[in-house]
């Protein structure tokens, strides 16, 4: 059993869903939302049945509308996170980027002690089924903005966000 809710903030539209070990899934804008969602219960939880309410969501909706506001810069919430060992590295170590910073594909590959593995941080990057929580905005190319799964207006609005000029 899955509970999803959409929270709607200055930024934009915020889908949020959590199969009861903490938030699994965010979904920056309304369009995409229920495609991921069917995704990662195919993946995940299969034959789950998701329930349209916030129970279980309370506090990822009060902390994403403080963040809105200015007033958090860093997440504190139960994450169920699910993916492949070198997955589950790579977003740890975008938890572990301050807000307002940036680092480039390369400098996370070298941070995880993986030189030269800038492309398998970003496809990591890109199946960041969290986005936001998990900072992933924060991972640029080398030579600019790079992608985003969320796409570049939302990466660009949360970075400008976050006070970072690029």
């Amino acid at each position: 059993m899955l509970h999803a809710c959409f929270v709607q903030l200055s930024l934009g539209e915020v889908f949020l869903a959590t199969a009861g070990q903490g938030l699994c899934l965010t979904v920056l804008g309304r369009e995409r939302a229920w495609g991921q969602l069917k995704a990662w219960i195919d993946r995940n939880e299969p034959g789950a049945e998701v329930f349209e309410s916030a129970v279980g969501l309370e506090d990822a909706v009060a902390q994403l509308k403080a963040y809105d506001r200015g007033d958090l810069r860093s997440f504190e919430l139960a994450l169920d996170l699910r993916g492949t060992p070198f997955q589950l590295r790579v977003w740890q170590a975008l938890r572990d980027i301050p807000y307002g910073e940036l680092r480039t594909y390369g400098q996370l590959a070298a941070s995880l002690g993986k030189a030269g593995a800038s492309r398998a941080v970003g496809g990591a990057n890109g199946k960041n089924p969290i986005p936001l929580i998990v900072p992933c905005h924060r991972v640029v190319a080398s030579d600019g903005i790079g992608g985003f799964t969320g796409g570049l207006a939302w990466k660009e609005r949360l970075l400008a966000h976050e006070g970072v000029v690029l």
